[in-house]
């Protein structure tokens, strides 16, 4: 499964976001949108949420970390694994 994590240099929750991805495997593309505010103005023209983490699965926006902890505890991490 792909992933793409959403991030800022110094977020704890990117931190967290980005071990439970790796735990589970994911090939993750990583976008820091802290130093680039382009990126940061894409972020939230897709979104619409200004925070980080905001992580995409398969695609699929899942949200932050607490959304993402959510979608594993589901089983959404392992289902295509």
């Amino acid at each position: 499964m792909k992933a793409t994590l959403y991030t800022a240099t110094g977020c704890p929750y990117c931190v967290q976001a980005l071990a439970l991805l790796s735990r589970r495997g994911l090939d993750i593309t990583m976008i820091d949108v802290g130093a680039d505010p382009e990126e940061r103005a894409a972020l939230v023209a897709r979104t619409g949420r200004r925070t980080v983490p905001q992580i995409y699965v398969e695609g699929r926006h899942i949200g932050g970390f607490d959304d993402l902890r959510a979608f594993d505890r589901q089983g959404g991490l392992t289902a295509a694994t």
